[in-house]
């Protein structure tokens, strides 16, 4: 299994100088609204070979920079490769203009929206899912009935929790779809999110740089670490501030 590395022993070799530097974001970047320790050097010293790879299911790209931005942190939108963000954009050039029941933040609706698809819970043809702190037992409601019927589910990730600031686990999208399918268990969902490697093939694509000339910071060896080895990529894993450990728990879609 890999070690785990603290970042100022990553920045002290020769990995950050590859074509491309990969980092997932919370756990590894931020925990919530604090930027981890070595952070600002990683960005300095990789500049424009940064790319975020996430599974973020709340912010736009765009969103998430400015965010990023207030936090001291300059990523630009174009060099990231979030997991809502990618559902949406890949739902739109495979179904353009289909009905969404659309589980969401307000920033995903609004990209869903601009994208041409038509969020709606009466008629829909399919469901997305995403990471929604909004979410009530009404939404559980709908979603389940929906999974009941047969409805195509898309997950935005599958990740039951992250890492809140303190270690503390968070909720994620998962635990959202677990809560359903503990009353729909026969139901089904697909992800493009990691441990897929989907988000790492669009980033070394957006890139233009080949897996062997790229490396990939994660905190995670069951998302992040499985995505990397499915796209080719050498996997460093990132010891968490304080020596906090979490196994990631996802669920089976």
């Amino acid at each position: 299994m890999t070690q785990p590395v603290g970042l100022s022993e990553f920045l002290s070799g020769p990995l950050p100088e590859r074509a491309a530097v990969l980092a997932d974001l919370d756990g590894c970047l931020i925990a919530g609204d604090r930027v981890l320790p070595g952070v600002p050097e990683l960005i300095e010293r990789c500049g424009e070979r940064l790319w975020v790879v996430s599974n973020n299911s709340t912010d736009t790209a765009e969103h998430l920079s400015a965010r990023l931005g207030m936090m001291g942190l300059a990523v630009a939108a174009e060099r990231m490769v979030l997991a809502g963000e990618e559902t949406l954009r890949n739902l739109q050039r495979r179904r353009p203009g289909a009905r969404v029941a659309l589980f969401a933040a307000p920033p995903l609706v609004t990209l869903a929206r601009k994208l041409g698809l038509v969020p709606d819970r009466a008629q829909p043809e399919l469901v997305l899912l995403a990471r929604d702190t909004g979410f009530n037992f009404a939404d559980l409601t709908e979603l389940t009935a929906m999974a009941a019927r047969g409805l195509p589910v898309l997950l935005s990730n599958p990740d039951t929790f992250h890492p809140g600031p303190d270690g503390t686990p968070r909720p994620e999208t998962g635990a959202l779809w677990a809560a359903a399918r503990a009353a729909v268990p026969a139901a089904t969902a697909s992800s493009l999110a990691k441990p897929a490697p989907d988000l790492v093939h669009a980033a070394l694509s957006r890139a233009g740089v080949a897996p062997g000339a790229a490396v990939f910071l994660g905190d995670t060896p069951e998302t992040d670490g499985r995505a990397a080895a499915a796209a080719g990529v050498e996997f460093v894993l990132l010891a968490r501030p304080g020596g906090v450990t979490l196994a990631q728990e996802i669920v089976t879609c």
